[in-house]
Order: C-alpha cells, then structure tokens, then sequence
C-alpha cells in the first residue's frame, strides 16, 4: 500500500520503491498486490482498464462508492488504483488540506476490500503515515474477520519527519506502536532515529521495537535506470564506452543555457527543503565557481531557497542554473550529464539520487549520514572502491573541503574513470534488499500481535 507508485503517480522516491521492491518480490515467486489512490496523473491509464469493479465504503458522510482497477504495473505486478470523486482524480499526491481524510479514506477502501475479497494477503506492507493506520485496524478487523487473523503488518519508515498535515494525529506513531514489525530505508538511518537528535519526538516509541526495528537499504531498478538503453539522455553508454558520456555533458551546458567550461559541471535533482542541505550549497557555491565549477540545480519547494539559488543565477550568469520544476526527462539528464552529484543533506533516510548519479557515472558529494553513509565509498576510506565522498559537519567549510577532494581527483583522468566504474558497476539493485524484507515478512508472521 502506497499513496504513490510509478508509473502512476511520482512525487519522491516512495513511488520507485512501490513499484521497484514488488516487481523483484513477483520475480522470487512471491504473489503480490499493490493498491495506491487514483491521481489525476493516472486517469487515463484508470478510465481505459478492463479490469474494474465498485466497491462500497463507510465514510463520516454514510457509504460512499469507490471505482477500482487493476492494471500491470512494473514486473506484470496487479496494481489496482482506488477512484473515488471526492478524494481522488486530483493533480496533488500530497499538500491538499483534507489530506488527513483522503488517505484515511484510502485506508478505509484497503481494510473493506480485505474483509470482502477472497484474496487475503499474509502481509499488509504498509508506507509512511497514508497507510500506517491499518497497523491498527487489522487488530480490529482479525476479531470479526478470523481470515485476517493470519495476516501480519509490516510498516516501512521512508522519512520521519513527515507524519500528516494534523497536530492532533499522527498515524505514524500508531503505526509504529501496532505494526508486527518496523522497517526504514537504510541501517544508519535505522540507528540515528533511536537518538533524540534525530527521533524527531519519536525515538523513546522507537527504541520500544527492539530488534523488530531494522533498516534495510533501498535497491535501484536496473532496468528503469540504465544508461545503455535511456533513451532520454544525449547519447548513450556504459562502463565499458565511458568516454560516449561527455556528449551528455556537453548538451546539458547546452540545454542549461552554461557556458562551455573545463571545469567540473556540477548537478542536483532534489526537493527545495532545508533538508536537503540547499543552504550549504549556496553559501559554498562561490568559492565552487571560483574553481571552475558550474551548477545545474532542478527541483521545487521552499521559496526562499528558490529566491536564493535564483539570485545566486544572476550573480553567476551562465555559471549556474536552477530549472524551478519536476521534470523526469531533465532529470536524467542531469545524472547523465554532470560530473559530480551534490547531496550535503543534514539527513538522509535512504536517498535515491545517489544511487541513480554513480548508475549514471555522476560521482557523488555527500553528507555522512543515513544512507548516503551506507552507499558512498569514500576513497580516504577504501581507494581500490570508492565511489564518492563524504564529509561530516554540516557546515560549507567540510562541503567545500569534499569538493576539493574531488576536483583533485577530477584532474586526474585515470583516477576519476575509476570512481565512475566503480560506482556504474557497483550492485545497488534490489535482489539483495528484497532478500532481506522476505527475512523481514517471515519474522513479522512468526510474532504477529505480540
């Protein structure tokens, strides 16, 4: 259960991992379902399935009636998307102001479809605060519906901090306090949210799952993340034909309106958040550009951020430039086509660019923390496996000082087509992390309602 799933709907990474882990789960053997809301980015697809059916579901108001479909989804995978007029078909995922109904509408849809399809699934794997209620509601339902007794819940933690758009409910909580078993997206983040630090107001509730808490990392799907065959790129390659990525290079200056440079071209796709380390970015960027560098940056979000990179653009002309949008195609692009992938996060639950920028031959700039800590392979820390580099403080000083450590190593041609192999060939597919969450389905089996 997902409130975002590609290709259907994408805001983040969520919607990979919705689709990514069940098309590898049907590829072990294992019979899986995804259900998510019906978007307005998915009505086409909805309005010209075969497979539909309605549904009747108790709402505040009394029944409302609820469209189903069911279509393929990555890997053959059945992916019914949930209709319902007064909640879904609308162009937001996230950010309208009944939220909290919507998704606990959704959830209502999962919970009667449960108690009235002969299909009974032994795990409901549920994503973020959408779905995390239904931890709850299984209990209910296992007393009066004794084909749910057998059902467990696994509930998967993609970022803490988001927990719904009221301050009187937090479903992730409830979820985290009635689901059999808690996973997140990486093992460092797995140990950095039992701190006060980083809990955000939840470790104590945390630390009470013991060893049912465990993160396991994010995959990559090969398939959809390939620069041999992405046909959405300049010109295509592979570790083998390496010198073919320059031309992405050179058409993203050229797409970006950057002037032609010997230095490194640097990129980021990410959201506008504070997050994401925007801050440190912009105030390193100057002494960055003094090096050679250029900045490509797409993404949305907060609008001082936004007004900052913009004043940063026309300080820099040619030199840097923010594309204020989400565009899948530019994205590519840019993991294509630039040298090194900035991601000084102050908190990283998994992260997703990373992953996509060494696929690409993009090496990345990290901070030291969650997953960017469990996938970057510093050099200072293995020079025969590196693939990217790291730094701690967050703080523009420790960023640049990264930096510095990169731009060395990108004048150094034998060197720097290293750390491309290495991260082009390193294995971040999710054969080994769908492994580990069926580890995880068996444990949650064994002491469901413990």
């Amino acid at each position: 259960m997902s409130a975002e799933a590609d290709p259907f709907s994408k805001v983040g990474g969520l919607a990979d991992v919705a689709a990514a882990l069940p098309a590898e789960l049907a590829a072990m053997g294992h019979d899986v379902r995804v259900i998510t809301p019906c978007h307005a980015s998915a009505m086409d697809v909805f309005r010209a399935a075969d497979d539909r059916q309605f549904l009747q579901v108790p709402d505040f108001a009394g029944m409302r009636t609820v469209e189903l479909a069911t279509v393929p989804g990555h890997g053959g995978v059945p992916v019914t998307l949930v209709h319902q007029p007064h909640y879904f078909g609308r162009p937001g995922v996230y950010g309208d102001p009944d939220d909290l109904l919507r998704y606990r509408f959704f959830c209502r849809v999962v919970g009667t479809a449960l108690r009235e399809k002969a299909w009974i699934p032994e795990i409901l794997h549920l994503n973020d605060w959408h779905t995390a209620p239904l931890a709850f509601a299984l209990r209910n339902f296992a007393w009066s519906h004794p084909a749910l007794r057998g059902t467990a819940s696994v509930l998967t933690i993609h970022n803490l901090r988001y927990r719904g758009p009221d301050d009187f409910n937090d479903y992730l909580a409830q979820g985290i306090y009635y689901s059999d078993f808690v996973t997140t997206v990486s093992p460092a983040y797995a140990r950095e949210i039992l701190s006060p630090e980083s809990g955000e107001g939840l470790d104590r509730l945390l630390r009470l799952r013991g060893d049912s808490l465990v993160g396991i990392l994010n995959g990559l799907s090969f398939a959809a993340y390939d620069p041999a065959t992405d046909t959405r790129i300049a010109a295509r390659f592979g570790a083998r034909t390496i010198d073919n990525r320059a031309s992405n290079t050179g058409a993203l200056r050229a797409a970006a309106g950057l002037e032609p440079a010997a230095g490194p071209l640097l990129g980021m796709v990410t959201r506008l958040t504070e997050q994401k380390g925007i801050d440190l970015v912009i105030e390193a960027a100057p002494a960055m550009i003094a090096r050679g560098a250029e900045l490509v940056v797409l993404g949305q979000g907060d609008d001082a951020l936004a007004t900052a990179l913009r004043a940063l653009e026309a300080t820099y002309p040619g030199r840097v430039r923010l594309v204020d949008d989400f565009d899948e195609g530019l994205a590519r692009r840019i993991y294509a086509g630039s040298d090194m992938f900035l991601m000084p996060s102050r908190f990283e639950p998994c992260g997703l660019g990373q992953l996509i920028a060494m696929r690409y031959g993009s090496i990345p700039i990290g901070r030291r923390t969650g997953g960017l800590a469990d996938t970057i392979v510093d050099p200072q820390e293995n020079a025969e496996n590196a693939t990217g580099f790291l730094f701690d403080d967050f703080a523009p000083g420790a960023l640049l000082a990264a930096f510095e450590r990169a731009r060395a190593a990108f004048d150094d041609l034998p060197l720097w087509r290293q750390l491309q192999a290495n991260g082009m060939q390193a294995d971040m597919s999710w054969g080994p992390s769908a492994k580990r969450y069926v580890e995880v389905y068996e444990r949650a089996l064994r002491q469901r309602g413990a």
